[in-house]
């Protein structure tokens, strides 16, 4: 197959304009192994692992296994304790690219060019966008809306070619998009890549539990909610009859602490952690009393399948489109 024409295939190498989006505590290296003996590529939260041992073991056994390219997703705000360990090792492993959410990308912009390593940053607004266009960005990749986990505030209808009408560096859209003829759909808005999750969960490389890949199968779009109870920053879940139990909004002490200047900062983190551990026990639970992320595009998946099936079924959709 001849590489689509789009930005993100000619800046990776790639043949097919998908980024096997990071999900914390479901995207792991076999995933990104077949991901990438597909013809597309991925990347891996470095906060899947413990500790920068273990990522530094991950990464090489990406490369070991196969020769494509992939990134790592670094949150790069003070919550992340490990942020400066976990951008040291992706450096010295020469990974070929960083997504960064939720902070300032500077640091990781700055140190990354001194090993050649391409940095896309995770914006909502075009504000940001222009921001980490000037810090050296290699591109934007557009939350959206619709996308899952921590979603943006805008429909990828309107941020798409907004972001594409201030930036003069690719944009990469996240959200909503389950099908070949929703990549074919982006690409023609304007998006010069795209990068998707939700419908990669259920599959038989994914690490989760077959009850949390049976929801993804079971559950629409419509059973999509936001919560802010996981980390604090609005996130997507699968409205299962436990979440519908502990609400989706934070209560009144969460909201006072996460606005006093001085603890906000501590709060947050330790919001962040305790999120954490919920989505673990979540990703590896064997009850339904439990959080599961995931977005609207689970609409498509109705079955479990491989993660080479999952894409050769995109491809042939795109190009029927």
């Amino acid at each position: 197959m001849e590489p689509v024409k789009s930005k993100l295939c000619e800046m990776l190498g790639i043949k097919f304009p998908v980024i096997m989006a990071p999900m914390f505590l479901v995207s792991d290296e076999k995933m990104i192994i077949e991901g990438i003996k597909s013809g597309i590529t991925g990347a891996i939260p470095a906060l899947n692992y413990r500790n920068t041992d273990d990522l530094r073991k991950a990464i090489r056994k990406i490369k070991t296994e196969t020769k494509g390219p992939f990134g790592i997703n670094l949150i790069v705000n003070k919550s992340n304790f490990l942020y400066k360990e976990q951008l040291q090792v992706c450096c010295e492993e020469k990974i070929d690219f960083f997504i960064t959410s939720l902070g300032s990308p500077e640091e990781t912009i700055k140190k990354a060019k001194k090993y050649g390593i391409k940095v896309f940053c995770d914006v909502t607004d075009t504000n940001f966008a222009k921001k980490v266009e000037g810090l050296g960005a290699d591109a934007v990749i557009a939350v959206c809306k619709e996308a899952g986990g921590h979603a943006g505030p805008t429909s990828y209808k309107d941020l798409i070619p907004a972001l594409k009408k201030v930036c003069k560096i690719p944009v990469f859209s996240a959200g909503g998009i389950g099908t070949g003829k929703g990549i074919k759909e982006m690409i023609e808005l304007g998006s010069d890549g795209v990068s998707m999750g939700s419908i990669f969960i259920a599959t038989e490389e994914s690490p989760v539990s077959e009850e949390y890949k049976q929801a993804c199968v079971k559950y629409s779009a419509s059973d999509i909610v936001m919560t802010t109870k996981l980390s604090g920053t609005p996130c997507t879940v699968i409205n299962t009859p436990y979440v519908q139990k502990v609400g989706t909004s934070q209560n009144w002490l969460e909201k006072l602490l996460n606005k006093n200047k001085r603890l906000k900062k501590w709060f947050k983190a330790l919001t962040f952690m305790r999120g954490m551990k919920s989505l673990q026990n979540a990703a590896f639970s064997s009850t339904y009393k439990t959080v599961w992320c995931a977005g609207p595009s689970i609409e498509h998946v109705h079955a479990i399948k491989t993660v080479h099936e999952v894409v050769e079924t995109l491809k042939k959709d795109f190009f029927a489109a």
